[in-house]
């Protein structure tokens, strides 16, 4: 039973199904173009793979945070394909997708959320299962909260954009920083299975986001004070 997912939260777009062998995937860099480009890449994936949209039981998609712009075409789309099969959705974390990405046990995922902060999470990963060490949140790289334990390893363009500030807030507590995971349809994939095969995925018109803001820019003024 071959499972989809898309990923469109960052500037790259991915694509991911299941197959007997394992998961083969496609990525693109796709930059601001993420409505233009997501479905004619996504059927050409589709053709490579020797499949069409009828022999796809589920999506999964990326459930945020990151890119405003990006996340609502990736569940739009997921929303609209899902419905017109009749077919469940699941949503994954940005943040969870990208510790698994880093095959690491302990990981602190931080992506760069623009206006000068982050968004942030911790994770432990314990006999194979993901634990959440601390919930997802915005705030400024400074001012984010410390795990339990040491030994984290640091994932996210967040450790790019705000090297010095989150160093010398965690300190010790990081041990290796892979500032160049992003999100990837593969690791989305990866994580929804499961959910897929207990039957927990979403009718189509349920599928969330979670932004953690409202707010997409700063204003003038704001960008000044800075």
């Amino acid at each position: 039973m071959p499972f989809l997912a898309i990923e469109a939260s960052s500037e790259y777009l991915s694509f991911a199904i299941n197959t007997p062998s394992g998961i083969v995937s496609r990525e693109w860099l796709a930059g601001q173009k993420q409505s233009e480009v997501t479905l004619p890449y996504l059927q050409t994936f589709l053709n490579e793979c020797g499949l069409t949209m009828r022999d796809i039981e589920g999506i999964a998609y990326p459930s945020g945070p990151g890119s405003f712009t990006g996340l609502r075409i990736g569940c739009g789309i997921t929303q609209g394909l899902a419905f017109a099969r009749n077919i469940p959705a699941v949503g994954i974390s940005t943040l969870l997708a990208i510790a698994e990405a880093s095959g690491a046990i302990r990981v602190v995922s931080c992506l760069d959320a623009r206006m000068n902060q982050v968004y942030f999470s911790a994770f432990e990963n314990r006999n194979g299962q993901w634990h959440t060490v601390i919930d997802a949140l915005v705030c400024n790289p400074e001012d984010v909260p410390l795990p339990d334990g040491d030994g984290y390893t640091g994932v996210g363009n967040g450790f790019s954009a705000y090297q010095a500030a989150l160093e010398t807030r965690l300190g010790t507590k990081i041990s290796t920083v892979k500032p160049d995971l992003y999100p990837h349809a593969t690791q989305l994939l990866t994580l929804a299975l499961p959910h897929f095969a207990a039957g927990e995925g979403l009718a189509a018109d349920q599928a969330q986001l979670v932004y953690l803001r409202d707010k997409v820019a700063l204003k003038t003024h704001e960008r000044v004070q800075k």
